[in-house]
C-alpha cells in the first residue's frame, strides 16, 4: 500500500485498527512512534547497485492501555511527516515487535490494516548458481499416446 492509499481511507473510518495474516489483533492502545523515510542502498550478490525507498511506520505498545490512535491522528502525523520530511508517495513498511522486530507489508481489507509478511529473496538468481526448480507433474498426467522410442515389439530391446 503506498502512502496516498491510507491517507484516502483514514478519513473513511472510525478506529485504526492493524490485524497480522494470522488473524491476530495489534493490541488497540499501539502508537505509531515513528513515520520515516528509509533508504536502502546496497549491492546484491549478482554486482548489481540498487536503492529502494519506502515509507516506515513503527507499531509499538506501552502499557498505557486507554490509549487509542484515531484515524485524525495519524491522518495529521502523516502529513506533519510529509512537510517536515519531504516524503514521497512509497510503499509503506510497517515495523511491528512480536517475538522480533517483523517487517511487514500493509494491505487494507475494507475494515482493517493488515500486516502482510515479508520475505526475503535472491535479486540475482542467475548469479547465484541456484538450479532452476523442475517442473513437477503426475504420471497419470503423461499423454498415453505418445510414442515410445523402445515400445515392446519395436526390436530395439
Amino acid at each position: 500500500m503506498k502512502l496516498s492509499e491510507i491517507k484516502d481511507i483514514l478519513p473513511l473510518l472510525e478506529n485504526v485498527e492493524f490485524q497480522l495474516e494470522d488473524g491476530s489483533y495489534v493490541p488497540e492502545h499501539f502508537h505509531i512512534t515513528e513515520v520515516g523515510a528509509v533508504t536502502k542502498h546496497f549491492i546484491d550478490c549478482g554486482g548489481t547497485i540498487r536503492k529502494e525507498k519506502t515509507v516506515n511506520f513503527q507499531l509499538w505498545n506501552a502499557n498505557d492501555f486507554e490509549h487509542r490512535l484515531k484515524p485524525t491522528k495519524l491522518l495529521n502525523i502523516i502529513r506533519l511527516s510529509e512537510e517536515k520530511l519531504g516524503l514521497e508517495d512509497g510503499e509503506i513498511e510497517v515495523e511491528y515487535q512480536n517475538n522480533t522486530i517483523g517487517k511487514y507489508h500493509l494491505e487494507f481489507n475494507g475494515n482493517n490494516f493488515i500486516l502482510k509478511n515479508t520475505a526475503t529473496a535472491c535479486l540475482a538468481q542467475e548469479a547465484c548458481g541456484i538450479p532452476a526448480e523442475k517442473q513437477k507433474i503426475n504420471l497419470s498426467e503423461l499423454s498415453s499416446g505418445s510414442s515410445s522410442c523402445c515400445s515392446p515389439n519395436s526390436g530395439c530391446c
